[in-house]
């Protein structure tokens, strides 16, 4: 059986799981039922998929099925860049499967939830599968409704209606500009199938078309700026198991979409699309890390920083652009692992962080971080966990976060290399606005450590916190053992993807496994190394070190003073740091410029025993300046349109009259 078939199968148990999941509703025990098995196909198809890739396979696995257009059928290839993502998707799969266990007891929705939780695994491991544009497109548009009515699973809270709406819009203005790419791509002849795209050489304007309509269907998928007002608002509306499987994985879905369209299918590049990428990554980085800092809500805070992510996959793909672009094929090598390690990094450590989100949500009911705090004594597991988590999307090492983007930094200073003098100022500007995103992402998560589990509890619900349950636990630390892994032997997942490169730029970075002392070495040990192993040995024996000549040099003699204040000596949590006076010094710096930000201060004057206020006022341009004319506009016309319910039937009639004689006048005139 070929591996194709096993994962067509794993999909096929998925959807049953979804119409087994509707027939047992009502049992108490469908909840164990539907996520075990979900866990056990996902599980299944991972191993598949990883075997294929590592087993470096010398040809495609290929099925048709009589499905889909008459003289096409439904194509499905398995490949070392699908192997690749099917890993992704089905570790993300399994692992929130595993967490459901646990979070899908407290789930108030469960009829909402579990039907179509195997049916979006199902539909993300179809699009990757897919090696035609009708079967790509149908699993693409069951992808977006399947995960769009989980976002509606709580509908009657009016932000998740208003998410789902928006969700919606965006998906279907994603799904037409790709359904407009491959019909250029396809050619009059109406050759869908991959293998017949891949083997055309449509004109350069016409690629330059089809770059800019894959930007908006994948890019919007995806979360790139300005296309990326939906998924703030849909990832905090799911469950949030689903939050990690959209964030941590669709978005992957669709940069496997960007990839297989503008690497594999459009033909050799011009560099001048790279800078049309690379301007969008940076962007991207750089405004998804500064809307992050300004959130006070945990997850909607996590959903920003998967924006300024995919800007850094974004950013690493525009490179390998470049570089392919130029026959510089070393280099773009070395671009590309970098995007595909961070796609892989980056659906470890944002899973693992909204699975924690998900424990602290479970454990106090709460989202807001102002409502938190001191729930490093209440759950220290899983702070230990969400720690781990935001020291990788930080990137410091020893975890997996620092090597991507590191990678990342080498390929951005092998640019003096390019020709175009564009590509020479742009690269590091892009370079600048990669290493500022970095450093505002290491705040960012500092802001939502510390004031989620340090200090002392804001509520009565964080006062109340119990740590949650063992298989949310288990999930949590399996993902924390996985950055750790990646990040201190990152050389046996750049070989692994080694095959992948080698197929879409003709070059792959050199051998890692080998090197002494398990380096990785991208270009040249003259110019650049760095060994996690070593870096992770430094700091466990350094840090043990310091505290066994701490306790041992140190005087065993008691000294008591009173604690530590910072000038605050009320005990009330009220004086403490706050979400919003963390983000303060960034928001001054960057608010007037990027949110418009505006500060009211209320002081009441001495005597008077009102309390003091700060009111601040933030914009979201992109929202006011594109999307909501639209949707005003929108707005509008559907009033006006209204009117046509409450017409008479000879009124009826009427309009149907006239609509055919302007039809049949365009139609003369036409010809």
């Amino acid at each position: 059986m070929s591996a194709a078939l096993v994962l067509l199968w794993c999909v096929a148990a998925l959807l049953a799981i979804g119409f087994l999941a509707i027939a047992l509703i009502r049992l108490s025990a469908t909840t164990r039922v539907v996520y075990m098995a979900s866990f056990v196909v996902c599980a299944t198809a991972f191993t598949v998929a990883l075997t294929h890739l590592i087993g470096k396979a010398t040809s495609a696995s290929t099925l048709v099925l009589p499905l889909g257009l008459p003289w096409l059928g439904a194509n499905f290839r398995l490949d070392m860049l699908s192997a690749l993502f099917l890993v992704v998707v089905n570790l993300g799969g399994a692992a929130a499967s595993l967490y459901g266990l646990g979070y899908g007891r407290h789930e108030t929705a469960p009829a909402r939830v579990l039907p179509f939780f195997p049916a979006f695994l199902a539909a993300m491991n179809l699009v990757v599968l897919a090696d035609d544009a009708y079967t790509f497109l149908l699993s693409w548009e069951f992808m977006s409704l399947s995960s769009w009515a989980l976002v509606m699973s709580h509908h009657r809270e009016q932000d998740n209606t208003r998410a789902g709406y928006i969700y919606l819009v965006m998906a279907s203005f994603g799904t037409l500009a790709l359904l407009l790419a491959f019909g250029l791509l396809a050619s009059p002849s109406g050759d869908y199938g991959f293998a017949m795209i891949r083997a055309g050489t449509p004109a350069p304007w016409i690629s330059g078309l089809v770059l800019g309509l894959i930007l908006l269907g994948a890019g919007s998928k995806a979360g790139l700026v300005p296309l990326h007002v939906w998924l703030p608002l849909a990832h905090p509306a799911a469950p949030s198991h689903v939050s990690a499987l959209m964030s941590g994985v669709m978005t992957k879905v669709a940069v496997y979409g960007f990839i297989r369209i503008v690497f594999d299918l459009l033909g050799p590049p011009a560099w001048w699309w790279s800078t049309v990428v690379l301007t969008l990554g940076g962007a991207t980085a750089v405004l998804g890390v500064l809307y992050a800092l300004m959130q006070h809500d945990l997850k909607r805070l996590l959903a920003y920083h998967t924006v300024e992510n995919i800007g850094i996959i974004f950013i690493g793909l525009g490179l390998a652009l470049a570089f392919e672009a130029n026959g510089l094929a070393a280099a773009a090598a070395l671009a590309l692992t970098a995007a595909l390690f961070h796609v892989f990094n980056h659906a470890l450590f944002k899973s693992l962080l909204f699975f924690g989100a998900g424990a602290v949500l479970t454990a106090t009911g709460e989202r807001d971080m102002e409502r938190l705090g001191g729930l490093i004594h209440r759950m220290p597991l899983t702070a230990f966990a969400f720690l781990a988590g935001s020291v990788a999307i930080s990137a410091l090492p020893p975890l997996n976060g620092f090597v991507s983007e590191w990678l990342t930094f080498q390929a951005i200073l092998i640019s003096p290399e390019l020709p175009q003098w564009g590509l020479r100022l742009l690269v590091p500007a892009v370079g600048a606005m990669l290493a500022l995103s970095a450093a505002l992402a290491a705040a960012c998560f500092v802001k939502a450590f510390g004031i989620t589990f340090l200090g002392r509890c804001r509520s009565p619900a964080a006062e109340r916190a119990q740590e949650v349950d063992r298989f949310s636990l288990a999930t949590m630390f399996a993902f924390v053992a996985l950055c750790l892994l990646a990040g201190i032997f990152p050389g046996f997942i750049i070989d692994a993807m080694a095959p992948v490169t080698q197929a879409l730029v003709g070059a792959r970075m050199p051998a890692q496994a080998a090197v002494p002392w398990l380096s990785i070495v991208p270009i040249a040990e003259a110019r650049s190394s760095y060994n996690g192993l070593l870096v992770f040995l430094f700091i466990v024996s350094s840090a043990t070190f310091a505290a066994v000549a701490i306790h041992r040099l140190a005087s065993r003699k008691v000294r008591r003073a009173p604690a530590w204040d910072c000038g605050f000596p009320d005990p009330n949590p009220a004086t403490q740091y706050t979400a919003g006076s963390f983000a303060q010094p960034i928001r001054r710096v960057f608010g007037p410029q990027v949110f418009l930000a505006r500060e009211q201060v209320s002081m009441p004057p001495p005597g008077d025993t009102r309390p003091a206020r700060l009111r601040v006022q933030l914009r979201d341009l992109v929202w006011d300046t594109l999307y909501a004319p639209i949707e005003g506009f929108i707005g509008l016309a559907a009033d006006w349109l209204n009117v046509l319910q409450f017409l008479t039937i000879r009124r009826y009639l009427t309009l149907v009259f006239v609509a055919l004689v302007a039809l049949l006048l365009v139609l003369a005139l036409w010809r």
